[in-house]
């Protein structure tokens, strides 16, 4: 099965937060599962670096091959479909970063880990 990573989830995964619920932590694990990170997350990430918002420890692309390669992550690009959605997507949600990946699991057909309990509003598999 495939799956579909909120920015907070790859987070609480690789520092092991207690956050993290455990149903997300299983379906993580499960080496039969493939687990995406979009570029909209990598790029939420360097923005709130540059913010000083985030502290990663690391550069950008150091925590990428590390939490992401490492973990056989895989990356799901931004598509013109996946934007081309965003013109009708209800506005539950405000956050642009959060719309592009609901957008994303729309078009991909993918459920999303995420404990953002707005995901449920739109017609997504939210699993947490």
């Amino acid at each position: 099965m495939e799956y579909l990573l909120d920015t907070h989830a790859l987070f609480w995964i690789v520092t092991d937060d207690n956050q993290l619920s455990n149903k997300a932590k299983k379906l993580f694990l499960d080496e039969k599962n493939e687990i995406f990170i979009s570029t909209a997350s990598l790029w939420e990430i360097a923005i709130k670096v540059s913010l000083d918002r985030l502290e990663l420890g690391q550069s950008l692309t150091d925590f990428y091959y590390k939490h992401v390669i490492g973990n056989k992550i895989q990356l799901l690009d931004i598509k013109v479909e996946h934007l081309a959605l965003l013109e009708t997507l209800e506005f539950y949600h405000r956050d642009p970063f959060g719309r592009l990946l609901i957008c994303q699991a729309m078009v991909e057909e993918i459920p999303v880990l995420s404990s953002d309990k707005i995901f449920s509003k739109y017609p997504i598999k939210r699993i947490w």
